[in-house]
């Protein structure tokens, strides 16, 4: 799973999630749009969860493995990595997990809620750009690296974009702008 508050999904976000399924040798990979991202709605207004779940079915479209999940949202409430390993563990039991995150969150991740859930239930994945080394998990934990191509975009900027009328040209893929546009966000 790769999981995020994806407001809204640039093409940072595909490019980690392609690679991450080709290096991983996943059979899919599951984008995880959060309900509601503790980290997040504390310092800045989020999009609905509706809309940020229609933005990412309209990245992943029909690439290949890439999913959209909705698991956060239908769950309800606050949304807590742990809590969605532990359902997709429900699912299936003998399937193996894998966590992917990119080296921004990495170093992170001690502050996240019930983070030995989580290490306990999934492999941590870590993707980061050739040849670096920022953004790693603590000292002593088990985690895997893997190098993607890493595009400086961000969420943060493409909202600020769109309020300004800038061009999102090759930031963002058409079905994402035709989506932001249908539903009038960051305006």
């Amino acid at each position: 799973m790769f999981g995020g508050t994806f407001d809204p999904p640039h093409v940072g976000h595909l490019v980690l999630a392609v690679n991450a399924r080709y290096e991983l040798a996943l059979d899919r990979l599951l984008l995880v749009v959060a309900n509601d991202p503790w980290q997040k709605t504390a310092s800045r207004p989020v999009s609905s969860a509706a809309d940020r779940l229609a933005l990412v079915q309209a990245a992943v479209g029909e690439v290949e493995a890439l999913e959209a999940s909705a698991l956060e949202i239908e769950r309800g409430g606050t949304s807590f990595t742990a809590d969605t390993l532990q359902a997709l563990r429900a699912e299936d039991p003998g399937r193996e997990l894998f966590l992917v995150v990119g080296s921004d969150a990495a170093s992170g991740l001690p502050s996240w809620e019930r983070i030995d859930e989580v290490r306990r239930l999934a492999n941590i994945v870590v993707a980061t750009r050739p040849g670096a080394e920022d953004g790693q998990p603590p000292p002593g934990w088990d985690w895997d690296r893997i190098e993607t191509p890493r595009l400086e975009v961000s969420s943060t900027d493409l909202r600020a974009r769109i309020a300004d009328g800038r061009p999102l040209d090759y930031l963002l893929t058409p079905p994402v702008i035709a989506c932001i546009n249908a539903r009038r966000l960051y305006r």
